[in-house]
């Protein structure tokens, strides 16, 4: 797996992308956080969110002026960086928008949850999230077409973190991955992706 350096927090010129790798990072190799430090990225990262017409304008993108089905980000949109896809924590080389945006606002809000669990902006933004992802064929309907399948295990990660009780909808990801990974060639990183979700698991949880 690739980690890179640890992150400790402190402010800087990192781009919401690079903190949010860098953070998960961090955590994933056992670190931690003081008081100040979560502080300073939950303040970035909140400072990173979108306007209502970037997300708009980004929906128009992908022919989708709506996003009635919740495919794409609202609170998050990736920065245009000429047409290259940005990478999952765990590198799976998106080739989508799907896989790539979804990555990108789900990993920001579930570090955002983990830091600041109590925050009236972050609950919302959880909320709202939510109830996109349950209109979505990846994250709802178990689809595996095309990289559905890898943008379902973004989801798996992110509903661990934020809604552990919902034993049902995670149970429901792992069996998606249980009976289609084997079934074409993927990156390695989706093994090493869905190893971090089991790896990320409640104690409790009933496998």
């Amino acid at each position: 797996m690739y980690y890179g350096n640890s992150f400790t927090g402190e402010k800087s010129n990192m781009t919401a992308y690079e903190l949010m790798i860098k953070t998960n990072h961090h955590l994933i190799q056992g670190g931690d956080f003081n008081d100040a430090q979560k502080a300073n990225i939950v303040n970035q990262l909140l400072a990173a969110q979108c306007t209502p017409e970037a997300a708009r304008r980004f929906h128009r993108g992908m022919r989708n002026a709506s996003n009635a089905d919740g495919m794409y980000p609202v609170f998050y949109i990736p920065p245009y960086i000429g047409g290259t896809k940005h990478e999952t924590v765990i590198p799976m080389s998106p080739q989508t928008h799907i896989l790539s945006a979804n990555s990108y606002e789900l990993e920001i809000l579930r570090l955002l949850y983990i830091l600041a669990p109590d925050h009236e902006q972050v609950r919302y933004m959880i909320a709202q999230t939510l109830e996109r992802l349950k209109k979505t064929c990846f994250g709802w309907k178990c689809c595996t077409t095309g990289e559905c399948f890898e943008s379902g295990l973004i989801v798996l990660r992110f509903i661990i973190a934020v809604v552990p009780s919902e034993t049902t909808w995670i149970k429901r990801q792992m069996q998606i991955y249980d009976r289609y990974h084997k079934i074409k060639k993927r990156n390695p990183g989706v093994a090493e992706y869905y190893a971090l979700c089991l790896s990320e698991l409640p104690k409790e949880f009933n496998q």
